[in-house]
């Protein structure tokens, strides 16, 4: 048996079209995955920098200023 996995380009301006014709119920819907999706989309990202070191010298600075007591915990 052979499967095929058929790809769609779709461009940014057919998405927003299609966006603009959904009925609320189903924006808001949408409106709540996208949100979770950025979510875990920057988590990711987060994720990468921190094992790449990206974020080494940043968080030596802010451990600097907290032991100088310039910062505080929130």
């Amino acid at each position: 048996m052979t499967i095929y996995k058929q790809e769609f380009v779709v461009s940014i301006e057919e998405i927003e079209t299609a966006i603009t014709e959904l009925p609320p119920s189903k924006l808001f819907a949408l409106s709540s995955w996208f949100e979770k999706y950025q979510a875990t989309v920057w988590d990711q990202q987060i994720e990468k920098d921190l094992e790449a070191g990206h974020l080494d010298d940043f968080l030596a600075e802010v451990d600097a200023e907290y032991d100088a007591g310039i910062s505080h915990p929130l």
